[in-house]
């Protein structure tokens, strides 16, 4: 058996992932019905960004890695977990960290991880990143281009790729590519949330117009915890 290459880290337990947002349950961000952790911050600048509240590294929630890994593991139902953000990659040995956690007690949990960068750059990207693919079923990679937005599952320009590194979702990828649609939920609290790629170009500014028309304001995890 090879082994994976290690992350560099101190004590894992009380490694920090700066965390945007996360959620329990999800069906239009990759296979089946996954967790997703949304990190805070992104060094790219994709014009048209869904979520960008999560580019800034300033903001979010620091959550230890034995916090996150209780809260995966009390999760019943799911496949596994969705890396999205803000750019996972940025926190690279944190979240492989995180899924050796996760693992050890739930040996066959999926992990995929969206990233602004492309998977061969990834691989040159240094020991921590390395660590982190290694430990992915399927990577998204590549940046957000407004001009070519497509109505594409789990993506949302046509140039952005499935990258299978496992052949764990060997069947959901010979499926048709059609997009997997968007999410949106009400907390007990009223807050509301969407998630998912958009299909048409311009969701947020049109959600957010539509709501501001019936007196409502869609507030960020990021900016509340500024």
């Amino acid at each position: 058996m090879t082994a994976l290459p290690q992350p560099r880290h101190g004590s894992r337990e009380e490694t920090l992932i700066s965390v945007a947002r996360t959620l329990d349950r999800c069906t239009v961000l990759g296979p089946g019905v996954r967790a997703v952790v949304w990190v805070q911050g992104c060094p790219l600048r994709c014009h048209g960004c869904v979520a960008a509240e999560t580019l800034p590294f300033e903001g979010g929630t620091s959550r230890t890695v034995a916090d996150l890994t209780d809260w995966l593991c009390h999760l019943d139902g799911i496949e596994g977990v969705t890396l999205s953000g803000g750019e996972p990659f940025s926190q690279a040995a944190a979240l492989a960290a995180l899924l050796d956690a996760v693992r050890e007690r739930r040996p066959d949990f999926g992990a995929m991880a969206y990233s602004g960068f492309r998977h061969e750059a990834l691989r040159r990207g240094g020991p921590d990143r390395l660590a982190l693919l290694e430990r992915l079923d399927l990577l998204v990679d590549g940046p957000y281009v407004a001009a070519r937005h497509g109505s594409l599952r789990w993506r949302g320009s046509d140039n952005q790729r499935l990258v299978p590194l496992t052949d764990r979702y060997a069947r959901s990828l010979a499926e048709p590519d059609s997009t997997a649609g968007v999410e949106v939920s009400v907390e007990p609290d009223g807050t509301l949330s969407w998630a998912g790629v958009p299909p048409t170009p311009g969701f947020r500014r049109r959600l957010e117009d539509r709501l501001a028309a019936r007196g409502f304001v869609l507030h960020t995890e990021a900016r509340r915890e500024r």
